[in-house]
């Protein structure tokens, strides 16, 4: 990470123009309170560009149908652009082929997918699923609903202090029990960037899969699953400043073909009769029933938006708002920065003392600031750090130092209020 110095003067050249970047967002034209809007809530859901909008728009007025499916000429526009998207994708993702990239409802279904699928039918009694004590909720819960059912175990990485995956610990941990290894790429609650490349190298190097969650990873810094050697990643749309309710599950093309479908119905299916079904090929054989269509080309067309704006130069902005974030918190008298691990992304998570988090929420939004405050669907973060909430600001690649510097004033006043 940079250092935690006004970044302005650390680097001259700093010329991203998020003023520019933030004219394509509709949304920040209103008002909150009579104030302008600072939205510091990007690990829930980002904003939406206008041409994201305006691609759902464009399918519901002029592309409307179901795909794969019909021969008239609205259905054959449909599919070329929902497929648009998945070539799309994979080439923001850097995946090898399409076929390995599967719309899924997002990162939590993704996930879902994989354990219901892959973890069935290679996860028995007595086996072993490796999870890091960072994780979200939907990399907790889908792995416990299939250890309970398979009499299997859930065993977890443990964090340090400063909110680091505990290496050591993950390397001591895998045996030959260990069926799978599923992690987060960036922390939702901590900010912290795993070294999901070497977690993935250890663990290949003892024949174990890894399945990374990569939704908080996705729309902050480049991913590339070839390079990275995965064997799953999961993501979602709305992350990456596309619609709800979509994203993708990457898998390696072998484990794909070799998992049987997640769900049944209509599209996934080559021939049916009531004695025998035969499915399709990938990416299709997971994709059962009418899917979400102008969701999938919206996703698409955010993936194209990040790609104009370049990941890696969203990547060296937000990191320039992390450390100045960082440098003006830890002036502040009573307030604690939850994790401070070396490599952060987007993410920041902090208490006040004798104040509770939903308190600076409230306070914040009177003042036009939106914030995130809560257990953020990581109670095990919590637990380990012995609080029951917190305030998080998250970052995204229209946010500015001056909204950092209006969330801090906001921050003071907090202050002010609770003396």
């Amino acid at each position: 990470m940079i250092s935690e110095s006004d970044t302005r003067s650390v680097h001259p050249d700093y010329k991203y123009n998020a003023e520019k970047i933030r004219a394509h967002f509709p949304i920040f034209r209103q008002q909150q309170n009579n104030k302008p809007l600072v939205y510091l809530d990007n690990a829930a859901t980002t904003q939406k560009p206008q041409s994201v909008i305006d691609s759902i728009v464009h399918f519901y007025s002029n592309e409307c149908s179901n795909i794969h499916r019909g021969v008239h000429f609205l259905s054959e526009r449909a599919t070329a652009s929902y497929e648009k998207s998945r070539s799309g994708i994979r080439r923001y993702i850097r995946a090898s082929s399409e076929n390995e990239i599967v719309f899924v409802r997002g990162a939590t279904e993704g996930i879902n997918l994989v354990a219901q699928t892959y973890g069935r039918i290679n996860v028995d009694a007595g086996d072993e699923i490796l999870l890091s004590g960072m994780e979200h909720h939907s990399n907790i819960v889908p792995w416990q609903l299939l250890c309970e059912e398979k009499g299997a175990r859930l065993r977890v990485v443990p964090i340090t202090e400063a909110g680091e995956f505990n290496f050591e610990a993950f390397k001591e941990l895998l045996s030959e029990k260990t069926r799978l290894v599923s992690v987060t790429h960036v922390s939702n609650v901590l900010g912290t960037v795993n070294p999901v490349r070497e977690i993935i190298r250890f663990a290949h190097s003892r024949s174990v899969p890894v399945l990374i969650d990569g939704a908080q990873a996705a729309p902050h810094l480049p991913v590339d699953v070839s390079s990275l050697d995965c064997d799953f990643y999961a993501l979602s749309g709305h992350k990456m400043y596309g619609p709800t309710g979509i994203g993708i599950l990457y898998g390696k093309e072998p484990l794909l073909d070799s998992m049987p479908p997640y769900q049944g119905g209509g599209d996934m299916v080559r021939s049916v009769t009531f004695e025998k079904t035969s499915y399709q090929k990938l990416p299709h054989k997971f994709e059962a029933g009418t899917p979400n269509i102008s969701g999938a080309i919206g996703m698409g067309v955010a993936a194209d938006f990040l790609e104009s704006v370049g990941i890696k130069n969203i990547f060296s902005h937000e990191q320039h708002l992390m450390a100045y974030a960082i440098r003006g918190l830890q002036k502040i008298d009573g307030l604690r920065i939850i994790g401070e691990a070396k490599e952060k992304s987007s993410a920041l998570s902090f208490v006040m003392e004798g104040i509770h988090p939903h308190d600076i929420a409230t306070i914040l939004d009177h003042e036009g600031i939106a914030v995130r405050a809560g257990h953020h669907c990581a109670q095990p973060v919590m637990d380990f750090y012995r609080i029951p909430a917190t305030a998080r600001i998250s970052f995204g690649l229209y946010n500015t130092i001056e909204d950092i510097d209006a969330c801090m004033r906001a921050v003071l006043k907090v202050k002010e209020v609770f003396q």
